[in-house]
C-alpha cells in the first residue's frame, strides 16, 4: 500500500501527526498551514509515473492526518483543496484530458458536450504536451515533467492561506457602518481583521464576549482597544441582556459544514440565538478553507471538542464533583438558519450556498480521503 512506502520516507508527516494528536498545534489556519508544508515536501520527494498514484500517496497521507487529529478539519480541507488543484493543472498540463473525457458529472461537463463539436476538438498533435507516463526508458520522466507544475498548485493554495485575512477583510466598509454597535465573542484572528480594516476613518462600537472558561475574549477586546476602536467588555451573561442595542453580531467559525451550519468557539450558539429573538443579523467571517463537505448528520453535539472540565469547576469542590458530570466543550454547533451571511476571501455567500461552493472548491471523489 502507499502508506507503508512513503511513511519512512517522510518523517515530516508522523512529525505533524503526533503534533497533532498531541494538541500543540491548534487552529485551522495554523494546522492548515503546517498540512501544506508537509504536503510539499512528500510531493517534491515522491515517486509516480502517472496521475493517479501520484493522488494515492497525497490521499494516504491525508488520512494519516486526519485520523491524527479528526476535530481538525482543515487538514482534511487543505489536502482535498491541493488535490483539486493537482488535477486542474495536470489536465492544463496535459492539455489533452478535455471535460468530456472525465468520467464523473459535473455540471460545466453537463455544459460543455451541449457545446459544437468543434469547441471541444484538441489537435491530437498537442495532447499530452511533454508529460509521457510509463516511459520504459525513464520510469521518473513523467514525475520529473509534472514536479513543477504541482509546486506551481500548492503554492497557489499557499498564497490563499497566507493571505486569507486581508482578502476577508477587504470588503468590510460594506458590513458595518458608523455608529453601529458590532458584538463579537472570543478571539478570532479574522474577526480582528475584519473589525479593524472597518474602522479606518469609521467610528463604531464593539462588545466583546469574555467566553468562559477561555477567557480569550479578552484578548480581543485589548487588541481592539490599541487600534482606537471603542470596545467594551463584558461577560456571557449578558449576551441576551445586551442584544436589544447591537446592530450587529459578527463571528468567527472553526469550521463550516455542507449543510451551512458551523462549529464555532463556545458561546456562538447562545449568541446566534438572541440575535435571532431580537432579528439581529449574524454574519460570519472565515477563509474558504474552513469548508467542508461533511454534514452533522448525527446530532447537534457530534463534533464537538472537549477541553479539560476543572477549568469549569474546580476538583477541590470535592462534594460537588461527585453529584455533576462537567463538560467543557471548545466549539457550538450553530444550525444553518441562525446565520444570514458567510463572509468569505471569495466574496459573500448565504448559508444555502455552502453547498455549490464546496463543489467548485473539491472534487467529490475526496469527500472521503
Amino acid at each position: 500500500m502507499a502508506e507503508v512506502r512513503i511513511a519512512p520516507q517522510h518523517r515530516s508527516v508522523e512529525i505533524l501527526a503526533s503534533k497533532l494528536r498531541r494538541r500543540q498545534i491548534v487552529g485551522s489556519r495554523a494546522t492548515a498551514l503546517e498540512t501544506l508544508l508537509v504536503l510539499r515536501q512528500v510531493i517534491s520527494k515522491a515517486r509516480f509515473s502517472n496521475i493517479d498514484q501520484l493522488v494515492e500517496i497525497i490521499r494516504s497521507v491525508g488520512r494519516r492526518l486526519v485520523e491524527a487529529q479528526p476535530k481538525e478539519h482543515s487538514v482534511g480541507n487543505t489536502v482535498r483543496k491541493v488535490l483539486h488543484h493537482i488535477r486542474e493543472e495536470y489536465q492544463t498540463a496535459t492539455r489533452g484530458t478535455s471535460t468530456t473525457t472525465q468520467t464523473s458529472f459535473s455540471i460545466s461537463k453537463f455544459v460543455l458536450q451541449g457545446q459544437p463539436r468543434r469547441q471541444a476538438t484538441v489537435p491530437k498533435t498537442e495532447n499530452r504536451g511533454t508529460l509521457k507516463e510509463n516511459d520504459p526508458d525513464d520510469p521518473d520522466s513523467f514525475a520529473r515533467g509534472l514536479k513543477p507544475v504541482l509546486m506551481e498548485a500548492i503554492q497557489d493554495v499557499l498564497d490563499e492561506l497566507e493571505t486569507v485575512y486581508d482578502n476577508v477583510a477587504k470588503n468590510a466598509k460594506d458590513h458595518i457602518h458608523p455608529d453601529e454597535i458590532i458584538l463579537t465573542l472570543g478571539m478570532s484572528r479574522t474577526v480582528e481583521t475584519f473589525l479593524k480594516t472597518a474602522a479606518h476613518g469609521r467610528n463604531y462600537t464593539v462588545i466583546v464576549v469574555e467566553t468562559a472558561p477561555s477567557y480569550s475574549g479578552r484578548e480581543m477586546a485589548k487588541a481592539l482597544s490599541l487600534a482606537g476602536i471603542s470596545t467594551f467588555l463584558v461577560p456571557d451573561s449578558s449576551i441576551y441582556g445586551l442584544m436589544s442595542r447591537v446592530n450587529k453580531v459578527i463571528l468567527g467559525a472553526h469550521v463550516i459544514l455542507a449543510n451551512g451550519g458551523m462549529f464555532a468557539i463556545t458561546g456562538s450558539l447562545v449568541a446566534a440565538t438572541a440575535a435571532r429573538a431580537h432579528s439581529t443579523p449574524v454574519v460570519v467571517c472565515a477563509g474558504q478553507f474552513k469548508l467542508t463537505p461533511l454534514w452533522n448528520l448525527y446530532h447537534e453535539y457530534g463534533s464537538h471538542d472537549f477541553g479539560n472540565p476543572s477549568d469549569v469547576l474546580g476538583f477541590e469542590e470535592a462534594d460537588l464533583v461527585d453529584k455533576v458530570d462537567v463538560v467543557n466543550p471548545y466549539y457550538d454547533y450553530v444550525q444553518p438558519d441562525l446565520i444570514d451571511a458567510f463572509i468569505t476571501n471569495d466574496g459573500d455567500h448565504p448559508p444555502s450556498s455552502i453547498y455549490r461552493l464546496l463543489k467548485e472548491t473539491y472534487d467529490d471523489e475526496d469527500n472521503e480521503l
